[in-house]
């Protein structure tokens, strides 16, 4: 893990930290078992961000303006959050059209989240599929 990024997962509290790593891990999986290829991780406007050759990038991130929460960020610009919404309605915190977030307390939906997760590091061989092939 790069020293910045290692550095911004280290400025987050304990509990945010563990949850955000367990889906760094899971990105890092899907890579390997779905043959998305390389996983490039880095920081993008400070936070832990992973993008595969043919996708779209996937950010992680805390804030302390909502503390109970982690979150998982989405390109804006495309129909991954609004595509997540329709298979997934009732799954998800949902903030705007980038933002799936995450309560604290609560389990998190692994399957789910992977799939979505899966999507954007796919996107670009996805993206003329109805649903983006879900």
């Amino acid at each position: 893990m790069d020293r910045s990024v290692k550095a911004t997962f280290d400025s987050y509290p304990e509990s945010a930290r563990n949850i955000l790593l367990k889906i760094r891990t899971a990105v890092f999986e899907l890579s390997s078992e779905e043959h998305v290829g390389q996983i490039t991780e880095t920081l993008k406007w400070g936070d832990p961000s992973y993008l595969a050759k043919h996708g779209s990038t996937v950010r992680l991130g805390w804030n302390a303006k909502y503390p109970e929460y982690v979150s998982v960020y989405f390109n804006c610009n495309t129909m991954l959050v609004e595509t997540f919404k329709e298979i997934y309605p009732d799954t998800f915190n949902y903030v705007a059209n980038r933002e799936i977030r995450l309560l604290l307390s609560e389990t998190i939906p692994n399957s789910a989240l992977k799939s979505c997760i899966l999507m954007s590091l796919r996107y670009h061989k996805i993206n003329q599929l109805p649903v983006l092939g879900a």
